[in-house]
């Protein structure tokens, strides 16, 4: 590195370093503004608080009484059965007990994949494949001569429409 370069690098740290230096004062002084309008708030709720605690209390018998409550009985003698306590388990049960969870989910997503890898799955799934494909192809076949009847029908329609306003042009 030549001495420029090093003088460059110099520069560069240093401009970083005061910028680095404005954004840590200006958040400070945020900071500092912040915390004086919760001080001005806080001031003024304690205010409010004692102007609030020096009312008097409005008396007892201003207060409308309360409706009677009814009770209702719905059990009488018998007692509510005891929610029956968790069991604690050790960790090396607790261990043991998710390793045969994870076991079982394991065997029983390997068998499904098995199941479903199976040669009779796959000709199957073709077959019903090749039958929804057929029943699409007809089902499009027969909605194209429907709409070609239709096509047809209006330009018949038109055609005699235009045959007959052509023959009262004439007469």
């Amino acid at each position: 590195m030549t001495r420029d370069q090093v003088l460059l690098a110099a520069c560069g740290l240093l401009l970083v370093s005061l910028a680095l230096c404005l954004v840590l004062l200006v958040a400070l002084l945020r900071l500092r503004a912040s915390s004086a309008r919760t001080a001005a708030e806080l001031a003024a709720l304690s205010s409010r608080l004692d102007e609030l605690a020096g009312r008097p209390v409005a008396p007892a018998a201003a207060i409308p009484p309360a409706a009677p409550v009814e009770f209702v009985i719905t059990d009488l003698g018998t007692r509510a059965p005891r929610p029956a306590e968790p069991v604690r388990t050790d960790g090396p049960t607790f261990a043991d007990i998710v390793l045969r969870e994870t076991v079982v989910k394991a065997a029983s997503l390997a068998h499904g994949v098995r199941r479903g890898l199976s040669p009779a799955t796959r000709n199957r799934i073709r077959f019903e494949m090749k039958q929804e494909v057929r029943r699409a192809r007809k089902q499009r076949r027969a909605d194209l001569k429907a709409a070609q009847r239709d096509l047809h029908a209006r330009q018949r329609a038109a055609m005699a429409a235009e045959t007959l306003s052509d023959t009262r042009e004439a007469s």
